[in-house]
């Protein structure tokens, strides 16, 4: 569940992870980089909780995809004193021609492809979930150093996809390790419900 309740001080090393509501789109689809808007009224309350429970000074990151972006805006219509920025690094996961077909479709023999070269393979020949584990891991990164140089509280506005990534790279511990890709039954499946999120130390 959302963590409603306003912190009682200002933690600058802190990064709040926040889900998209619910997308506009049929189930049994195959969506990660489809550009499909979510649920409205589900989108406005999430931005209503979220409103009451930022702290000031706060930076807010957004995936440019619309789902999310919809719920950046309805936020900054409530708290206009937060400093808002797209952010491309923070999209989820390009399934190529996968997009916008039903799993059903895709077949079994497809998955199985995916699932033998988990970090590597890329699923209707989009992106590698090393390629996207790159760009969060650069993302992450910033920040850490936006953590440490300004003492800012962050908030990224984001998707599943992006929130595993995040898991498995603070699981990794330090950038020694960063370099250890997944392998399928590694990955983590935990991630904010749509419409919820949760909170990380940086530092």
């Amino acid at each position: 569940m959302p963590e409603n309740a306003r912190p009682s001080a200002t933690n600058g090393a802190q990064l709040w992870l926040v889900r998209h509501a619910q997308p506009l789109i049929a189930p049994g689809l195959c969506y990660g980089r489809l550009d499909v808007a979510a649920e409205p009224a589900a989108t406005r309350a999430c931005a209503q909780r979220l409103a009451q429970a930022l702290p000031q000074r706060l930076h807010v990151a957004y995936s440019p995809l619309l789902r999310c972006e919809l719920l950046a805006q309805y936020l900054q219509a409530l708290r206009p004193d937060l400093t808002y920025e797209p952010e491309a690094r923070l999209r989820e996961f390009d399934f190529g021609q996968w997009e916008g077909r039903a799993w059903s479709d895709i077949g079994q023999a497809a998955l199985e492809r995916w699932v033998q070269d988990f970090a590597a393979h890329r699923p209707g020949g989009g992106e590698s979930l090393a390629e996207m584990l790159a760009r969060v891991a650069h993302a992450l990164q910033q920040a850490r150093e936006r953590a440490r140089t300004t003492g800012q509280p962050q908030l990224w506005i984001m998707h599943a996809g992006v929130a595993r990534c995040v898991a498995w790279l603070q699981a990794l511990g330090n950038a020694q390790n960063a370099v250890r890709l997944p392998q399928a039954h590694e990955w983590p499946r935990q991630a904010p419900q749509w419409g919820e999120w949760q909170r990380i130390d940086l530092l």
